[in-house]
């Protein structure tokens, strides 16, 4: 069971990508990956690239986006959309999304953060 690979994109917290690292799980930033400024549908062909879940704030673009990867037969690591939340609850939800789901059960998945 590999553990799901994480790609935050510029809406979600700059802390989020390196607490997810100090609790051991791989996961970069939008920041970190110089792709500030990228089209939202740009961002998750570079997360499907690197096999990464993609984690944002951005929910009705990101959940559009997935149905047409979907009806275009592409494939990605999955997506997890949320609403704003505190920065800890963040944390706490995507650390209990991974400890449930692995890398394979999130492909082409998308999840929402408010049900874990």
């Amino acid at each position: 069971m590999a553990a799901p690979a994480f790609f935050t994109d510029e809406d979600v917290y700059a802390a989020i990508a390196p607490a997810l690292r100090r609790a051991g799980l791989d996961a970069v930033s939008s920041p970190e990956a110089g792709r500030l400024g990228q089209s939202d549908d740009s961002q998750l062909a570079f997360a499907a690239g690197q096999g990464r879940v993609l984690v944002t704030f951005n929910v009705a673009h990101f959940a559009a986006i997935h149905a047409a990867w979907l009806r275009q037969g592409r494939h990605h690591a999955g997506i997890v959309v949320s609403r704003q939340r505190p920065i800890g609850d963040v944390l706490r939800r995507l650390l209990h999304l991974a400890a449930a789901l692995d890398a394979e059960a999130l492909q082409d998945r998308l999840e929402y953060l408010g049900d874990w």
